[in-house]
């Protein structure tokens, strides 16, 4: 399915609420002047506020399942809008709210 490609400026969560970031933006290939981020870099995840009754239980990082099937940046995949991906350790999925909405990738 095509999508909007995700960009550093991107809002994306985790299911309880936590803000995920990109590690490992590219940055040589933009759109509206924000690297635009490839499937294999995994995201951060700060603020999840996951508790389990044994204590504390926070997502701590996002892999991303699905990219863009064909666009490429220096050769790898990128993430689009409708990209999945599974947090760890809780193996939950993350929610893309905001993306750049000029280019388009499938």
């Amino acid at each position: 399915m095509p999508g909007f490609l995700l960009h550093v400026g991107a809002t994306v969560i985790c299911s309880h609420g936590g803000q995920a970031m990109p590690t490992m933006p590219n940055p040589r290939v933009k759109v509206g002047g924000q690297p635009v981020v490839p499937q294999p870099a995994p995201y951060t995840v700060a603020g999840c506020p996951f508790a389990t009754p044994g204590g504390p239980l926070p997502c701590v990082t996002a892999m991303w399942v699905t990219g863009a099937v064909r666009v490429k940046a220096m050769g790898i995949p990128v993430l689009l809008q409708d990209s999945q991906a599974i947090t760890v350790p809780n193996g939950v999925p993350v929610t893309v709210l905001v993306v750049q909405p000029r280019v388009k990738g499938m």
